[in-house]
């Protein structure tokens, strides 16, 4: 049952992982603009929206919001932190590591939003982090797509892979 259980989580990462790839794929990063995929603007809207409220709570270090954001089976994939599947742990270590330390500013005019049909919304997006104590540090934008899962009419974060 527990290789079964592997097995499945495993496909899933494989899933998004390709899904995210290849989304990433359909746009030079040299040349960002507002990305809604298939025409949806309600849902392009609406998960920009959620973005900023979270984003805004990330930086003002506003835990609850932030974990009334996440999903229980919340999935956060690190390019060099690997994977963490502690909705508990992460808001943890995000309070201990990020809070009064970094700041995210998102890149202008970069999200894109595609709909899951029967489920949610893929957002894809360059963003940067800022370290506080080094306010003059050079910061590159890095990639991120966060998977939202639709919960009656908002949205909740399910999965997030960052890229740096």
């Amino acid at each position: 049952m527990k290789n079964s259980n592997q097995n499945k989580r495993n496909q899933s990462i494989l899933i998004i992982m390709v899904i995210g790839l290849s989304l990433l794929s359909f746009r030079p990063i040299d040349n960002p603009g507002p990305q809604i995929g298939l025409g949806d603007t309600d849902l392009y809207d609406a998960i920009v929206a959620m973005d900023d409220i979270y984003f805004t709570a990330y930086n003002s270090c506003d835990m609850e919001t932030q974990s009334k954001i996440y999903d229980e089976n919340l999935e956060f994939y690190h390019d060099k932190g690997g994977l963490s599947t502690s909705k508990k742990e992460i808001l943890e270590s995000l309070e201990r590591n990020i809070c009064g330390k970094v700041t995210r500013e998102l890149i202008e005019d970069s999200i894109e939003v595609y709909p899951i049909a029967g489920f949610g919304a893929v957002e894809i997006g360059l963003h940067k982090f800022h370290n506080n104590q080094e306010p003059n540090a050079i910061v590159e934008p890095s990639k991120f797509i966060i998977i939202w899962k639709q919960v009656d009419q908002s949205y909740k974060i399910t999965r997030v892979i960052s890229l740096h």
